[in-house]
């Protein structure tokens, strides 16, 4: 990391917040202890409207946390909160800001030890994700292509995962007992370097929700940074609606094909198109209601979701 060197990295939290009353609280307590190792000079709670009582719960913590409440006016999606909160920050003050959903829980010790990865060109540092009962969450992944796709789509993307490393998910436990890069993974918790965030700028706000990690992860990698998998560093993460809400399910695989042509020529755009489309062809046909809005949405730009809720 880079300036003044200081007896303890100089960290803050950006925690983005739609209608998170419910886990809030949890993300917010566990920060303390989260942060035993650093000096965590502020921790912005960017809110997307929220309806219920997320505001007040961010504002009651400030008791015991140096909280602010960033309010973006409206449900402007995951990048739009992280950037408004971001921009809330001095980040001549910071050596890294860690970005985290709020039905994440640190545990003790976690950004010390995200911090201790960013050294020279490793600009973004992820820990280990476990579930609420402590198994294994998959978060690492490999890069995008055309074979992946397809693989997972006719086998699944779980097993591709382990199966000669044909798919994009990383899935094999034992990849995720030693540290070392990865291409990108889940969003839900990272710490980002302030000198990469001063060379590479904003999250792309046009996803919405869904790849716009993908897409900081691999702007980030064009420009000569690195992202580091930590596993001594563990976040708890509940997780979202994705699998169970079509409408979010839908988005999630529209913007996966987006990024992918953004970042390719004509003919692997269109093969990756068709890859993707097969994958929830086939599950649609088996009856999954979450791919009957996907392949809907990805044959009909009318069915896509544009705007979030609220």
């Amino acid at each position: 990391m880079s300036g003044e060197a200081h007896p303890e990295p100089r960290v803050a939290a950006v925690i983005v917040t739609y209608n998170s009353a419910a886990v809030l609280g949890g993300c917010l307590a566990s920060l303390p202890d989260g942060a035993a190792g650093v000096r965590l000079a502020a921790v912005v709670v960017a809110d997307n409207a929220s309806a219920d009582d997320s505001v007040a719960i961010a504002r009651a913590a400030a008791d015991t946390l140096p909280v602010r409440v960033v309010q973006v006016g409206r449900n402007a999606g995951y990048a739009a909160a992280v950037n408004a909160g971001v921009a809330a920050l001095d980040l001549d003050g910071l050596d890294a800001i860690c970005v985290l959903n709020p039905d994440c829980r640190l545990r003790p010790g976690s950004l010390a030890r995200l911090a201790a990865a960013l050294r020279g060109r490793v600009g973004i540092a992820v820990p280990k994700l476990v579930n609420p009962d402590g198994s294994l969450q998959p978060s690492l992944r490999r890069m995008p292509t055309v074979g992946r796709a397809f693989a997972e789509a006719l086998i699944g993307g779980r097993l591709a995962g382990r199966v000669a490393r044909l798919g994009e998910l990383v899935t094999d436990p034992r990849e995720y007992e030693r540290p070392g890069p990865a291409v990108w993974a889940t969003g839900a918790a990272m710490l980002v370097a302030t000198d990469l965030i001063r060379e590479i700028g904003d999250w792309d706000e046009s996803f919405l929700l869904y790849s716009e990690e993908t897409e900081y992860a691999l702007r980030a990698a064009d420009h000569g940074w690195t992202l580091w998998y930590e596993p001594a560093a563990v976040a708890e993460h509940i997780g979202g609606a994705s699998g169970v809400d079509p409408r979010l399910a839908s988005l999630l695989v529209v913007n996966k094909v987006r990024l992918f042509a953004r970042r390719h020529g004509p003919v692997a755009s269109a093969a990756y198109f068709l890859a993707v489309a097969l994958g929830e062809a086939l599950r649609a046909l088996a009856g999954r209601r979450t791919s009957r809005a996907a392949i809907a949405a990805l044959v009909l730009p009318s069915r896509r979701v544009r705007t979030l809720a609220g």
